[in-house]
């Protein structure tokens, strides 16, 4: 128990810095949707194909090297694009520009995402928040365990009685506890998407993934925006119509089903430069592509509402409180 103990204190005291700043910049992008600051964000969304086709048009128009389109939503009134120069805009439904950047240091919204996925450092960065939530688990699970010696002793405070030691470390010890579980939950499923062979591990006792019915073989004009997204409502009735990507050979058009939680949704037509036509699509069929696809809605708030937000916010500036009170009690207290 001494040797658990001593390992939590320490890697609490190395690791904690990462997770306070993951814990802020996570806090920021639950809301990212209220505070985002532009005109015409409260719009109403036009999703309708000619309304789609002509904001494609002027993404198109507005600069070369479009890479990508993400389409207006609930959360937002306005279509982001992205260029292959790092630049990007937001776009009304009538196509004008109301915004837009030249990298991402000019939109917080941008920047913020970058920090709290990659650390500023790029795949390596995102190794290291993976391992961040990793040891963010075991600081749940090793906490938990040694709590329970004292749990007769329990008094729920926010903030420690006296900044000494060992009240920061009784409240440490007591607040944690609280907010263990969704701790949990938030930290695991983040290092999932991280790291896939743990998420795959996760979902193990799930069905194999059923293969969405394969689509007559279609041909379109790769270049006719109306013609594909009125396709794209046929084959996915109900979906909404989310993200188009351009790729060297391969332009992707991403849905998102209603039983899917995932904003953009994980549905694609996929049109090659000659206009074939193929599907790759969830069936709604309780497996585990289904389940896989739950990790980034519950991680990030965009599934249950704004009581879901509220619970994710809470346990952020908990993790952010806890990590902080550890950091300072263990290098500013130490006897």
């Amino acid at each position: 128990m001494n040797l658990l103990a001593t390992l939590h204190r320490w890697a609490g005291a190395t690791i904690g810095a990462i997770l306070i700043v993951l814990g802020l910049s996570g806090i920021a992008l639950v809301w990212e949707d209220e505070w985002i600051g532009v005109p015409g964000a409260g719009d109403l969304v036009d999703a309708s194909p000619p309304a789609l086709a002509h904001a494609v048009d002027a993404a198109m128009t507005h600069h070369d090297g479009l890479s990508r389109v993400t389409f207006a939503s609930d959360g937002t009134g306005l279509h982001q694009t992205a260029y292959a120069d790092g630049s990007g805009a937001y776009l009304n439904g009538q196509g004008a520009i109301v915004e837009q950047w030249s990298g991402k240091w000019q939109r917080p919204e941008l920047w913020i995402f970058d920090l709290h996925h990659y650390l500023f450092a790029g795949d390596i960065g995102k190794t290291i928040t993976g391992i961040a939530g990793l040891a963010g688990v075991f600081f749940v699970i090793s906490g938990a365990i040694l709590w329970w010696r004292t749990r007769r002793t329990f008094v729920f405070r926010l903030w420690p009685k006296r900044m000494t030691r060992s009240a920061i470390i009784r409240q440490h010890r007591d607040l944690g506890i609280i907010v263990a579980p969704f701790l949990f939950v938030v930290l695991l499923s983040g290092s999932a998407m991280v790291f896939k062979p743990l998420g795959a591990a996760l979902v193990t006792p799930f069905p194999a993934p059923i293969e969405h019915p394969a689509l007559p073989a279609t041909q379109v004009d790769p270049n006719d925006w109306e013609a594909i997204f009125r396709l794209a409502k046929t084959t996915f009735p109900g979906a909404e119509i989310r993200r188009l990507q351009f790729g060297a050979e391969t332009t992707t058009l991403r849905l998102r089903q209603p039983f899917e939680w995932t904003p953009n949704g994980r549905s694609y037509l996929r049109i090659d430069n000659a206009g074939l036509v193929t599907v790759d699509a969830p069936t709604g069929a309780i497996d585990r592509q289904n389940a896989t696809e739950k990790f980034y809605p519950i991680h990030a708030g965009k599934v249950g509402g704004i009581w879901w937000k509220i619970v994710l916010t809470l346990t952020g500036m908990s993790l952010v409180l806890l990590g902080a009170l550890a950091f300072f009690g263990f290098w500013f207290r130490r006897k």
